[in-house]
């Protein structure tokens, strides 16, 4: 094999020419330079799958691997949220449910305009 940058021969399994230090064998994974978006979605639906297959391909696929960490962190934090907002609608309404009795007949009296 021989240096596409200064043209001397090489060994086949060097990595840098010795003579000009240019990279020789740079293997690129085309499979991840335009990873599918669907690696998000299954991070976003399954984030512990895209947890286990960033951790995997963090270093073999980044592109990918950084897809369905997105999509697992996303799907953390719309769960978080989603959360918050639940226990605080539970809250406001088992404080309106705790008054109920009281707020019903009160609007029907006001219709009447008896108040």
């Amino acid at each position: 094999m021989y240096c596409k940058n200064c043209g001397k021969e090489v060994s086949d399994d060097a990595k840098y020419c010795p003579s000009c230090g240019t990279p020789l064998n740079v293997e690129t994974n085309s499979n991840d330079l335009n990873p599918s978006k669907l690696w998000a979605l299954l991070g976003f639906f399954i984030p512990l799958a895209g947890l286990i297959l960033y951790l995997i391909w963090e270093k073999e696929k980044p592109n990918t691997a950084r897809l369905c960490g997105k999509g697992a962190l996303i799907s953390v934090i719309v769960g978080a949220i989603t959360s918050v907002v639940a226990v605080i609608l539970l809250v406001i309404f088992a404080i309106i449910g705790s008054y109920g009795p009281y707020i019903v007949p009160m609007c029907y009296i006001g219709m009447l305009g008896l108040i």
